[in-house]
């Protein structure tokens, strides 16, 4: 028997709702996630109040973006390890600690880049 194939129109909308769903989920489920949508909620109220440029918002919002996707993958990488290899091993813990470094350094750069932005702003 053969399936009759969807659309590539069909396809592209079912690829945005699983895309919705994996948002949905980080968003629902994972605290540094929440932690990190916070901030960037703060963030981005603070930038009106400070009255950053079109260039600044940009930024800001790529970084912000940049951070939660990082999360994101970290996230799904943690999910395939602990489903490949539930019990602790050492290359488990290695892969895990290098998903959650490659964090790191974006947040690292993102409070750099807040730094550069804000400070003169407010002081």
């Amino acid at each position: 028997m053969n399936k009759k194939k969807d659309s590539f129109i069909v396809n592209r909308i079912k690829s945005v709702g699983f895309a919705f769903k994996g948002a949905y989920l980080l968003m629902t489920t994972e605290a540094s996630l929440k932690v990190q949508f916070t901030i960037g909620i703060l963030i981005t109220v603070l930038g009106f109040y400070v009255g950053l440029s079109a260039t600044e918002w940009c930024i800001q919002i790529l970084v912000i973006a940049m951070i939660m996707a990082i999360e994101g993958v970290n996230t799904a990488i943690e999910e395939i390890a602990d489903f490949i290899h539930p019990e602790h091993h050492p290359k488990i813990g290695l892969i895990k600690d290098l998903a959650a470094g490659a964090v790191f350094i974006v947040a690292i750069a993102a409070i750099v880049i807040g730094s550069i932005i804000y400070i003169p702003k407010i002081f």
